[in-house]
Parts: structure tokens; sequence; C-alpha cells
């Protein structure tokens, strides 16, 4: 089948597949704070010598970014700074006191947002001191952050480089002016570039740039610019994302509407033009949207069978327990996932009451497990094994069928792999082994389109 008929079929809404099951089919009717709590320990007490992960969701921003989907606090007032690390601190020591053991393996850090460099550096390097105090930092330990270009100073730069930090994402988008002024994201090629000398100055080993296709007012020669201007200054990795429009979820999206928007085969050409220029410019396919160099630690795992995917992306190793802190921050205890109250005001107050601010989330079942591996599996390595004798295989291999007659899998015994072609429809694919989506009728407005 032609590329714009498959463009034309497959354009559906779809998950981006960074749990199984997605959040908006977990059980939360089954869920409490104490089961969740059952589950962090049998996970750690099974394989926590391993490392666990921590990310930490920092949701301050001076300005709202208009397309963005992230859970965020809009203010220029930085007297919240103090009391949210305070908060942070003591949730921590909540998940320190359940875990049980003095001293905790440290395998990676992620600061997310919102905008972590809306922190004052000495108020990350109180939070963070706060967090190692006491703890084993992995031999191999990854921390990284997100920045934002036209904020992130030297001495941001600096305080975490100390404290361990060797990766940071700088969210650059486009850097065509219209479609700044549009979604309200503004920053220079200068502010970038200097953000970029600093670092390597420093010594930071891997920096990542966000860029966005499909946003509003995009055309084909505001992406080859973004990309040209990118490529330039020679980042180790560059995530390349599809636009997710949800305005029924995201009101600021309705800054703009669906007629400013490129779409079908006018927005797979810019992934396409995007695409072919990252990698014409040595860059390496890795997983969805993801590229790097052939040295960087991303490419590595993705060729030694260890990639991993969660809630903030690829990553370049797994750790069986994610412990999320802060607002709206998700944890993954592998079978069980756990989500943190979505307002500021709720979790400072469950906080103060010594409560773990979980408010939802799912405990999986053995089927839930297995599909979570089929869906990591093609997700990660475009291929998946099915389990001998797993009841919900006839079922997958007959929504595959078509996927098979349209180039995008082969199945052969019981290994499904996914074609040159298919890995542009890796969200389609996964529907195919998504048990819960298929047993919803209905699913207008709970995912973005594929495409």
């Amino acid at each position: 089948m032609q590329i714009h008929n498959l463009i034309s079929k497959y354009n559906v809404a779809a998950p981006r597949y960074t749990s199984y099951p997605t959040v908006p089919f977990w059980e939360n009717h089954c869920f409490n704070a104490e089961q969740w709590k059952e589950r962090v320990v049998q996970n750690y007490q099974k394989s926590g010598k391993e490392g666990i992960s921590i990310y930490i969701h920092l949701p301050y921003c001076e300005s709202l970014c208009t397309y963005c989907g992230c859970n965020t606090r809009i203010t220029k007032n930085h007297n919240v700074e103090e009391p949210y690390i305070n908060s942070l601190l003591k949730e921590w020591k909540m998940y320190k006191e359940i875990l049980g053991d003095k001293e905790l393996k440290i395998a990676e850090i992620h600061l997310g947002g919102g905008t972590p460099t809306f922190f004052h550096p000495l108020h990350l390097e109180r939070l963070l001191l706060g967090i190692l105090d006491g703890q084993a930092k992995a031999e191999n330990a990854s921390f990284s952050f997100e920045a934002h270009p036209a904020n992130t100073t030297a001495e941001h730069l600096q305080v975490l480089y100390d404290l361990g930090f060797r990766r940071l994402s700088l969210g650059i988008q486009d850097f065509d002016k219209k479609v700044q002024f549009i979604i309200n994201r503004h920053q220079t090629v200068e502010d970038v570039m200097r953000v970029m000398d600093q670092a390597r100055g420093i010594g930071y080993e891997s920096i990542n740039f966000d860029l966005i296709y499909g946003l509003p007012l995009q055309t084909a020669d505001s992406v080859r610019m973004t990309i040209e201007q990118s490529l330039c200054m020679s980042p180790d990795r560059i995530s390349f994302y599809s636009y997710a429009h949800v305005p029924w979820i995201k009101p600021g999206q309705r800054r703009f509407t669906e007629e400013d928007l490129p779409q079908g085969e006018e927005k797979l050409s810019l992934y396409k033009l995007g695409k072919e220029m990252i990698q014409q410019a040595g860059y390496k396919d890795v997983g969805m949207d993801h590229f790097a160099k052939e040295k960087d630690a991303l490419f590595v795992a993705a060729q030694q069978g260890r990639l991993h995917r969660n809630f903030m992306g690829y990553a370049d190793r797994y750790t069986p327990l994610l412990i999320g802190l802060g607002v709206s921050s998700i944890s993954d205890a592998w079978t069980a996932f756990a989500q943190n109250v979505k307002t500021v005001e709720e979790y400072h107050t469950r906080i103060a009451e010594g409560r773990l601010p979980v408010f939802k989330g799912h405990l999986l079942g053995d089927t839930d497990v297995v599909i979570r591996q089929y869906i990591l599996d093609m997700m990660c390595r475009g291929t998946v094994r099915l389990q001998e004798g797993f009841v919900c295989n006839e079922r997958i291999l007959a929504r595959l069928d078509p996927l098979v007659g349209d180039g995008l899998v082969t199945v052969d015994g019981d290994v499904v792999h996914a074609t040159e072609v298919g890995k542009s429809f890796l969200r389609n694919i996964c529907m195919a082994f998504d048990e819960r989506l298929h047993r919803k009728k209905d699913q207008e407005n709970l995912f973005s389109q594929a495409i």
C-alpha cells in the first residue's frame, strides 16, 4: 500500500505507550495507597539492589507554553520554591521508610517539569543533597534534567554537574519566530548556543534537543530551518516528537485551532523531512521519534537490547523501581503504577498530614504484565516473541493480520517484527496488542492522533 494510503488509514487516535495499561485504563477502584506500598516493597525486595530511579516533577513555569501537555503551575513568584522542596524531601523520607534500607542505591535521577531551571541553583542543590544524603550512587548512575534555554544559567549547570549530572535536555521545539509566538515559547539560537557551550565546557557528556513537528503555523521551511540550526550545534541526541493536540485536556491549546495545524500527509511530510535531515547528519534511529549519535548511551543501549521506555520516554537502562516525587508524578513498580495528586495545594496538604500523595493507580494482573512486555519489546526493539500458550495470542494475531497485509509487520511463527515502513507506525502496531483498548467501545477524545 502506498504511504499516503497508509497515513489515511492509520492516522487514528493512539496511545503513546509510555505505560501499559495506559493511564485512561487504570482500574483506580482496585487501587489504594496501602496496596501500592506493598507492591513497592515486593519489587524492591526482589530487585532493588540493582538500583532505583527517581523522577522529580518541578511544575513551575514563568509563562505557559500553549502546546504543552505537562502538569504545570504558572507563576513569577519564586517564593514557592522552598516550600515545594520541603514537601519533596518529606515525600522522599516516606519512601525511605517504606523501603526500610538505610542505604538505597540510586541508579537514575531525572528532573522534569514544568521548568526545573525555574528553581534557583542553590535550591536545586539543597533538594538533591537531601535526596542523596546517606544513599549510595550506582557505579554507572545517570542523572539528567530538562532545561529551558532562555533561563538556564552557568550556575545551574555547574551546581548540577557537581552533584553528578552529566546529561541535559533542552526544550527547543521550533526556532521559527511565528511558531514561537503562537505557542508562547521563546528562546533564540544564541540562547541555545550559550547553554551548549557552557555545558560542554563544564563537562556534560550528553545533550538532547527536544523538537516538535505538527505545531501550529509550522511549514516545511520552518522545520528545515529548525533542523539545520540544531544540527549546526551537534547535540548528542535529538527527540523529534509529534505534537499532541488535546485541547479538551489542555485548554491552553485553544489559543489556536485545528485549522492552524499541519495534518495528515502534510504533517507526516514534516516528520519525513526532519527525519531524513537528522539521519543524513549521521544520527541513528532509536525506537520511536528518537535519534542519537553512534557513541551516545541511548544508541548503544538500543544496539545491545537494553533500551527501555517509561513515562519520561526512552531510557538507556531499565530499573525495576521508579519512584516519582512531586505533584502529578507517576511511579512504576513494574506490577503497579501510582500517580500523585495533580494540584500543588493538595500535594502540600497530603505531605503535611504525613500521607503518601498518591491518588490513583493500577495493579497489574498476570495478563497485563505479559502484554506490557509485548508492547515494551515492540516500542524498544521492534520485535515481539509471543509467549507460548498465552490466552490473548490468538486475538492479537487476528488484529495483526491487516497490518501484515499492509506491510507494517511480519509474523514468523511466534515472532512479530516491525518492518522499516512499520517503524513509522509503532503506536498503531502496539494497539494490536492492547487488550484493554479493544475492550473499550468508545475511544473518542482519549488520545492524540498517531501521525
